[in-house]
């Protein structure tokens, strides 16, 4: 009959074996192959089956640089790097074509840059109660995306329109198309062009 095992549970450290200093050389053809796999790890380094950080500098600050976190600094209080989402890259470059949004609103340019911040944080603005009620937006008014609640502005709706508006008229023919000024096109004046 086989022996019985005690009950409960009996563990003890397994401790890696000192290397030995003897001048015998074993074949380590076949070990190093399988040192080349990124999920296998020798016996060397692995305490009671779990990776040890090892113990040359380069190699743990090479494992330290890996496993920190992508943040902005500590000046900027570890400030997170947040995953974009395509709502989140539409708010971000409408905040850099703001200045052309409305003209008598004028911002301070971000740089010539056309790549989106890698750290940014977005928040909401909450309404004090002391402020007056026809300042605040209504549930209504208010929208999930900045975009949203910019194309649902009615004032930026007239001035979208106006500038349309005037474009097109700038851009339609008037009266005999052959005699009309094709703007930088051509430097002849219209009277030089119906020859």
């Amino acid at each position: 009959m086989a022996e019985a095992a005690p009950i409960g549970l009996s563990w003890a450290p397994k401790l890696p074996s000192l290397p030995t200093t003897s001048g015998g050389k074993k074949d380590t053809g076949a070990s190093s192959s399988r040192a080349q796999g990124s999920l296998w790890k020798p016996a060397s380094e692995l305490v009671d089956g779990l990776f040890v950080p090892p113990r040359d500098p380069r190699k743990a600050n090479k494992l330290a640089r890996k496993n920190v976190k992508d943040t902005s600094g500590k000046g900027w209080f570890d400030m997170p790097a947040p995953t974009i989402t395509p709502e989140l890259k539409k708010d971000l470059e409408i905040l850099q074509l703001r200045h052309v949004m409305d003209p008598k609103r004028h911002f301070k340019r971000a740089g010539k840059s056309k790549a989106l911040p890698k750290y940014f944080q977005v928040g909401t603005v909450i309404e004090p109660a002391s402020e007056f009620f026809s300042s605040r937006l209504t549930k209504r008014e208010r929208k999930t995306t900045l975009v949203d609640e910019l194309l649902s502005d009615q004032h930026l709706k007239n001035y979208r329109m106006r500038k349309v508006r005037e474009i097109q008229e700038s851009r339609t023919p008037g009266g005999n198309q052959k005699w009309r000024n094709k703007g930088k096109k051509t430097l002849k004046r219209a009277k030089d062009r119906r020859k």
